[in-house]
């Protein structure tokens, strides 16, 4: 059987491939400046600000534009930007940008690489304080620092390889949908673990910013409130899910808040 098996031609370029895609991602080292962490990305520091950048105004069109107020936009960028001049952030090489979007459903904030930061309306309604937005922006700021986007990238990188490497061993012209059932489920699976990691690294990111800006820490749990409300606490479980559910990471920012409390 076994014999059968390695003499498949079909098997034998899906270990190759494979093979390709592991030596191809385990060579993508590097040392993150600010963290001093040995990180796989695809993108260089500078890369990662041009990709930012052009895909910026895509994000904004897609996301109904930027909210036409001017006074909103400069208060969230005074607080953005108190947390990047605070903080390690602005020793980095990223060019820090911060936008509200104007669409008032989706309740949501997001990075880009290299610095481009938004939040929605839907979300920047449901803030009550200062402290609340720094909170959002902080772990937004720390998503950056964490070169959490050039990670995923080149986890993505090995995802379609190992995927590829899979559909063709398993390749079943009888059954075609299974097939890419199953392919489909190898990569969402093996990118949801990282999911959840960078959201926990980017709440301890944020914890820490607002203790050196002079914000209360303890408006993050005041965020993960909110955004347990939004979802009207219906959270898929954690293991499926590519975020931890917000008690979860109400506890992780607890303790995030008496470590660098002591300090």
């Amino acid at each position: 059987m076994l014999k059968r098996i390695l003499s498949n031609p079909r098997f034998l370029i899906a270990i190759v491939i494979a093979a390709v895609a592991l030596i191809s991602y385990y060579s993508k080292t590097e040392v993150n400046p600010i963290t001093g962490e040995k990180q796989r990305v695809s993108l260089t520091q500078e890369q990662e600000v041009a990709l930012g950048l052009q895909t910026a105004p895509q994000m904004i069109r897609q996301m109904g534009g930027e909210y036409n107020d001017p006074k909103v936009q400069a208060m969230v960028e005074r607080v953005g930007m108190k947390i990047v001049n605070g903080t390690e952030a602005g020793r980095s090489k990223y060019k820090f940008d911060f936008h509200v979007l104007a669409d008032p459903k989706t309740v949501n904030a997001f990075a880009l690489p290299g610095g481009q930061i938004f939040i929605t309306m839907g979300l920047l309604n449901m803030l009550k304080t200062e402290d609340e937005l720094a909170g959002v922006l902080g772990h937004e700021i720390g998503h950056v620092i964490g070169r959490h986007s050039a990670e995923h990238m080149a986890k993505e990188e090995l995802t379609q390889g190992l995927v590829s490497a899979g559909t063709i061993a398993t390749m079943d012209p009888n059954s075609p949908g299974m097939q890419n059932a199953i392919a489909q489920y190898i990569g969402s699976v093996i990118n949801m673990k990282y999911g959840r990691e960078d959201e926990l690294e980017a709440d301890r990111f944020g914890v820490k910013y607002l203790f050196e800006t002079g914000y209360d820490p303890e408006a993050q749990i005041e965020v993960m409130k909110v955004l347990k409300k939004a979802s009207g606490g219906q959270n898929p479980p954690e293991f499926l899910s590519t975020h931890p559910n917000p008690d979860h990471r109400i506890e992780a920012i607890e303790q995030y808040i008496r470590e660098y409390g002591k300090k």
